[in-house]
């Protein structure tokens, strides 16, 4: 009876969890902005590890066509929900702040996904075992949708949308990328921790507690995404932090937590090339799916495909330093492996233009300069383009070898 409660503890300990964010929404009381997100926001959280261990398990009772196409959604679900609610509201309300809460959402969580996922996992594979992350070949089809979704990425911020178009273009991107990868042999499947508690209930009772998870989880999402994104904001306002910014790291760490605590405990046990591979699928589903659907969603709240979602000079240059950063990691990706030197440079620029907001103004001041909105990001964007060509002119073979990834 021990053993079996020590079994399902993690389980039991991640609905409690959910049930203050549950009652907020149930009850609406009136709190502070700050006790609210952290309700809200630890709902959210617990609910994504669920998600995460009901994905693991899926993976036994779903055909692999499908278990690709919904893990991939589902996992990703937060993210998802407190994207799409911003950009639902911004098409509600255009003259207001949303749309760019909906941009700096995106943008924020891939840039998350590489400079501390990718550069984490990398670290932990060094310190254990002194060697590099070398990822399975098969991956290289993940590299070359991502190089794909990149080179349009950049297409952005030089015509000054997003537009309905964009969004058919990076989602046919993913949809194409599906289908390479369905037509491939399963693999064999070993479900670790929690996920492993589910995979030895008989047949039947693992796919009733399987999708229990699922719809379990995905109800508290929803659930929370609302009460989460405007309670973050209205944190920024009370806290006299600039919204934008919370809502662009904050928010996605909520939601990523899972994944990354995750892929970390793979790389522990010497499972790096899976951690990183995992990080990678997640970077392009975000990059393609994620980006895709904000598009169709303003159409589909505004009610119209035109204009597109509004963005102004900073929204542009976020997405160009987000698609500048992908840029350069997937150039350090192009010989299958990556080293602490590669990782460390990832993190050290992605710490720079961390900070960059809050020390462009005082650094200006210093030096006499005029100030100059996203000064930095620009120039960022550049330091990241300047070294993936340095990368590719080292090595121009291996931006050839990327062909291969299209193969079934």
């Amino acid at each position: 009876m021990r053993h079996a409660f020590r079994d399902w503890y993690p389980f039991l300990l991640a609905v409690l969890a959910t049930l203050p964010g549950l009652a907020m929404r149930a009850l609406h009381p009136e709190i502070s902005p700050l006790v609210m997100a952290g309700l809200t926001g630890g709902a959210i959280l617990a609910a994504s590890f669920m998600l995460m261990w009901a994905c693991e398990v899926a993976q036994l009772d779903i055909p692999q066509t499908l278990a690709l196409a919904v893990v991939a959604l589902i996992a990703v679900l937060p993210e998802y929900a407190v994207d799409m609610y911003f950009t639902w509201m911004a098409g509600q309300h255009p003259e207001s702040e949303y749309s760019h809460y909906a941009i700096a959402n995106m943008t924020g969580a891939n840039r998350l996904l590489i400079g501390v996922g990718w550069s984490a996992i990398v670290l932990v594979c060094w310190m254990r075992f002194r060697s590099a992350v070398v990822v399975e070949a098969e991956r290289r089809t993940d590299l070359v949708f991502l190089a794909m979704a990149t080179a349009y990425a950049f297409i952005i911020p030089i015509k000054g949308s997003l537009a309905w178009y964009d969004g058919v273009a990076l989602v046919s991107m993913y949809a194409w990328y599906i289908w390479i990868v369905s037509r491939r042999p399963c693999t064999e499947f070993e479900a670790e921790g929690p996920a492993e508690v589910l995979a030895r209930l008989p047949k039947g009772h693992r796919r009733i507690a399987t999708l229990s998870l699922f719809l379990f989880a995905a109800v508290v999402i929803l659930a929370d995404a609302e009460l989460f994104s405007e309670s973050l904001v209205a944190s920024g306002k009370v806290l006299g932090i600039n919204e934008f910014l919370l809502v662009q790291w904050l928010a996605p760490i909520a939601s990523e937590a899972p994944e990354f605590i995750v892929s970390l405990m793979f790389a522990m046990r010497g499972h790096a090339s899976i951690a990183l591979g995992s990080l990678i699928s997640s970077k392009l589903n975000q990059w393609t799916l994620l980006v895709g659907m904000i598009p169709g969603v303003y159409a589909a709240s505004s009610g119209s495909m035109h204009p597109p979602i509004p963005m102004d000079s900073h929204q542009l240059n976020e997405i160009l330093l987000t698609a500048a950063q992908s840029l350069f990691a997937i150039c350090l990706l192009l010989r299958m492996r990556i080293g602490m030197k590669g990782a460390a440079l990832l993190f050290v620029l992605f710490l720079a233009q961390f900070v960059s907001p809050f020390i462009q103004a005082p650094v200006e001041a210093a030096m006499g300069l005029p100030h100059v909105p996203d000064r930095l990001h620009v120039w960022f964007s550049l330091v990241y383009v300047v070294l993936a060509g340095g990368l590719l002119l080292l090595r121009p073979r291996t931006l050839l070898d990327l062909r291969y990834g299209f193969r079934v």
